[in-house]
């Protein structure tokens, strides 16, 4: 698990892996050994396949307690899937899924939404943004953003509180600290009470452990990264404009933060340097290494997932107040 030094060498060995999460990370990778590729499957085939459970990932069922709220985007309508606490809230998290900005969905991880909720006291508000290919760059972020400005203007309504938090996983993690600076920079909203950043793509032109992590399908591979940011970014684009990777970015002004993230993981150093310039720029930030971690690990059994989500539910519940 993660130790109290987040820089602790031992955490990054071989030997600080858990026999459990080696025999997980085993059967990922041959669970993943003769999967399609979905840029040769065809993405909208890939994505049907996904939402039955046919990919690496468990199939997660829909909640009875899920809501839907459309608001008004960019160009397009919104949609918001909402798990709340049986409870009134006492604040709201917006969440923001993961899958490469081409994958994925707001209804496929309920049941992470209401561990979330129920344990927080936060109501989830998950983003449905539009993806790529069919809708790059930057129509996922200005989907989000959307977002982040009705909660900054109708939380309180909605959900009787007004205290926001934000977060999501991989692309999500991306797509959350670049709705943090647009509503800093565009709209001059610096009140999210903190971010929850799960081992997010920060640096588009790629990281040394995105480019060294190589061809094992332990959910992420180098290839895959090329392949979904090749997806969700037009070719011309300066892949290191701060709207576009974040770890560019002025950081001053952002509110605290947790930074998860597995040692087997072609992120990690995503996750390693981000921790490092969000401090730099004088904010507080939490570093959480995963010994064995693959990308995704949260989604899996075992007790490194469980200690990984206790202590982003513990750090959310806390900077909420």
């Amino acid at each position: 698990m993660s130790g109290s030094n987040p820089f602790d060498p031992k955490l990054f060995t071989a030997d600080a892996i858990s026999e459990e999460t080696k025999g997980i990370n085993d059967l990922i990778i041959g669970a993943m050994k003769d999967m399609p590729e979905w840029w040769e499957t065809g993405v909208q085939a890939f994505r049907d396949e996904r939402a039955r459970g046919e990919g690496a990932f468990p199939l997660a069922p829909k909640s009875p307690r899920a809501r839907e709220i459309e608001i008004d985007g960019k160009g397009s309508k919104v949609t918001l899937r909402v798990i709340a606490p049986e409870t009134s809230p006492k604040g709201v998290y917006l969440h923001i899924h993961g899958g490469g900005w081409v994958l994925g969905g707001a209804d496929q991880q309920d049941p992470m939404l209401e561990r979330i909720a129920d344990n927080t006291g936060l109501a989830c508000v998950s983003v449905e943004y539009r993806l790529a290919p069919e809708n790059p760059y930057p129509a996922g972020a200005d989907d989000c953003e959307a977002a982040a400005i009705w909660l900054a203007k109708n939380a309180k309504t909605e959900f009787g509180t007004d205290i926001l938090t934000i977060g999501g996983e991989s692309a999500g993690g991306h797509l959350s600290a670049v709705t943090l600076l647009r509503m800093r920079d565009r709209h001059g909203f610096t009140d999210f009470k903190g971010a929850n950043l799960v081992f997010g793509a920060f640096d588009m032109s790629m990281t040394p452990s995105q480019r060294a992590f190589g061809d094992e399908r332990l959910i992420l591979r180098t290839i895959d990264i090329e392949k979904f940011g090749d997806a969700f970014l037009p070719p011309h684009l300066d892949r290191r404009d701060p709207d576009i990777s974040p770890l560019y970015a002025r950081l001053h002004d952002m509110p605290p933060a947790l930074f998860t993230i597995g040692t087997r993981d072609a992120l990690m150093d995503d996750s390693l340097f981000m921790h490092a310039r969000w401090i730099a720029a004088g904010n507080e930030a939490e570093l959480a290494v995963f010994p064995g971690g693959a990308h995704g690990f949260i989604a899996f059994p075992g007790a490194l997932a469980a200690a990984a989500n206790k202590r982003m539910d513990d750090f959310l519940k806390s900077v909420a107040g």
